[in-house]
């Protein structure tokens, strides 16, 4: 076969391993159950997703992952955002990226969840702040830690690296909140706790991940999308399926304009991150990507809610928990505002759509 024909293989094996967890025509009933209750996933879907080597897609097959791409991490994530997938797949992925042989093996293998600490203003993607590592004591706060109920320990980004710190260690304090779609967000504070330095830069895993958050958010917008379809093709009203309402069929055309544009831009930028070796060139891709599929994924799950009626607006109703989830998932690693203001400076002779 040739490489194009080995890549669609590829990625058409990484779908299908996503469906035996997160089949799209599957019920959310698993989702709701975890809601608000931490930590808010299921450790044993996690040790299964170890099973079948997610964490690890990125790692060099040398450090006992995968080895393989960034289109491939983004069309597993793109079918774990159709499901709703609760479990920290992308901020552990990123984790896994960065740390050393040493410490990846009971990652890898689900007995451990290490999580990035990484932000100290919100909206941004740049892990600056004052967070640093001195005679092995960690100091500093670290904000919005996405799932950190669930972690046994944090990969901290400081100024000139990254210290490992247990979660239980004395001097972590964690308070966590209650996020929009049940998960949970921590504010992590470390006083003079025991930590262990790792080498290393974040910056290139959280362009990753801000691409991966931007398949998620992709996913999600196909599968309430489809479920608003098959809602407008069954529902009735004065004796006619809604579907047939001229004034509901063009906001459904709008609708899928927004999702295939989204796709188109992801799927783009995810070629980029394989292929390209120009910074500025990826880390527009990436931006571009992010501003597009945070917005568009805004539009369509409240579309979707406008297109089911009063019912959409209910708790019992499925388009409800995408909003939820968009609007926790579209200002992470990176809000819509703060891509687009990148991609104008990275690449200022470009027009986003």
């Amino acid at each position: 076969m040739s490489t194009d024909d080995d890549r669609s293989e590829s990625l058409r094996m990484i779908r299908d391993s996503a469906a035996g967890l997160a089949p799209r025509t599957g019920d959310l009933r698993r989702i709701r159950a975890l809601r608000f209750n931490e930590p808010g996933f299921d450790r044993e879907v996690w040790r299964q997703m170890c099973e079948m080597g997610w964490p690890g897609l990125l790692v060099s097959e040398a450090h006992g992952g995968s080895g393989l791409g960034v289109r491939e991490f983004c069309a597993l994530t793109e079918e774990l955002g159709a499901s709703l997938v609760p479990e920290p797949l992308i901020p552990a992925a990123l984790a896994a990226m960065l740390l050393p042989e040493d410490h990846l093996g009971a990652v890898l293998n689900g007995e451990r969840i290490v999580l990035p600490a990484w932000q100290e203003t919100p909206h941004s993607i740049e892990p600056v702040g004052a967070t640093v590592l001195a005679g092995g004591r960690l100091n500093g706060r670290k904000m919005f830690v996405a799932m950190a109920a669930g972690a046994d320990a944090f990969l901290v980004t400081l100024p000139d690296g990254l210290a490992l710190v247990e979660r239980d260690a004395p001097g972590v304090h964690v308070v966590s909140t209650p996020a929009q779609d049940g998960g949970n967000f921590a504010t992590v504070t470390f006083d003079g706790a025991p930590a262990e330095f790792v080498a290393g830069d974040a910056c290139e895993a959280l362009e990753i991940a801000a691409l991966a958050t931007s398949a998620y958010l992709l996913g999600a917008m196909d599968r309430v999308f489809g479920i608003t379809l098959e809602y407008l093709r069954t529902r009735e009203q004065f004796g006619r399926k809604i579907g047939s309402f001229q004034a509901l069929q063009h906001r459904s055309a709008d609708l899928k304009i927004q999702l295939s544009l989204t796709r188109a831009v992801v799927d783009a930028a995810a070629r980029t991150m394989d292929e390209s070796t120009d910074v500025r060139e990826r880390r527009a891709a990436v931006s571009r990507a992010k501003a597009r599929a945070s917005d568009a994924a805004s539009a369509m799950t409240r579309g979707c809610i406008q297109l089911h009626g009063g019912i959409g607006y209910t708790d019992a109703a499925d388009p409800g928990l995408f909003l939820r989830k968009m609007m926790v998932l579209a200002p992470m690693f990176g809000s819509a505002a703060w891509h687009r203001a990148r991609f104008q400076a990275m690449a200022p002779d470009l027009d986003d759509e």
